[in-house]
């Protein structure tokens, strides 16, 4: 008996580590986006309010991309918080399958510094790269859902199929938007530029559609 007390407490142990790493990248990546938006530099002689103005006009691309970017990191730690919420077990493969997850959240600051220094000078490769990190990052969202949410694993407690099918569609979503608008941006880049800014609606729409669909509104804890 005092074997298994101790095995159940140390496999909670080794899951609570795997929580506690992933929510210290997750704050590391937030923390690192606002290291792009630096205080502007202006010599003494030249120092005015229309100086100053004209410095932080520059860097109204770094407060748009902070602004995405931060809370794209948000949903997507809510997300993985409430996705181990339900998890009671782990194995090898659900371990690689976070740090998969957590490679793309590290990557996040780079592809969002990146974006926000060019995409407003329409160049493309800032925003094939911005999209590759955010479809990256939705994709292996997705994978995790699927993978904890199947019962042979016996990884969970609590989480329904039509429950967890939800949440996994909820993740590739954004992934949907930003791919959208990727292609949008081929052909009309002044304004697909903008798209990003209305992922909550959009999110709003799409959810209230599903979630009628996919289980009932009294399964879904928002």
């Amino acid at each position: 008996m005092s074997n298994e007390i101790h095995s159940e407490l140390k496999k909670e142990f080794q899951l609570e580590r795997m929580i506690l790493f992933s929510d210290a990248v997750f704050a590391i990546a937030i923390t690192l986006l606002v290291i792009e938006m630096k205080i502007p530099e202006i010599p003494r002689e030249l120092l005015s309010d229309a100086a100053l103005n004209e410095s932080l006009n520059h860097l109204i691309p770094k407060f748009i991309g902070f602004f995405i970017s931060f809370m794209i990191i948000g949903l997507y730690w809510t997300v993985h918080h409430r996705l181990f919420g339900f998890v009671t077990n782990y194995d090898q493969r659900l371990l690689w399958l976070n740090l998969f997850f957590l490679m793309a959240v590290a990557l996040m600051p780079f592809s969002t510094g990146f974006y926000s220094e060019f995409v407003f000078r329409l160049l493309k490769s800032p925003v094939i790269i911005y999209v590759i990190n955010i479809c990256f990052l939705g994709i292996m969202n997705f994978i995790l859902w699927k993978y904890v949410s199947n019962p042979k694993r016996k990884l969970t407690e609590g989480l329904s199929q039509p429950l967890a099918r939800y949440y996994a569609y909820r993740a590739i979503a954004i992934p949907i938007i930003f791919f959208a608008m990727a292609l949008a941006y081929l052909f009309i880049p002044q304004y697909a530029v903008l798209i990003p800014m209305l992922i909550p609606m959009i999110m709003k729409a799409i959810f209230t559609r599903m979630k009628k669909k996919l289980i009932l509104a009294k399964e879904i804890k928002l």
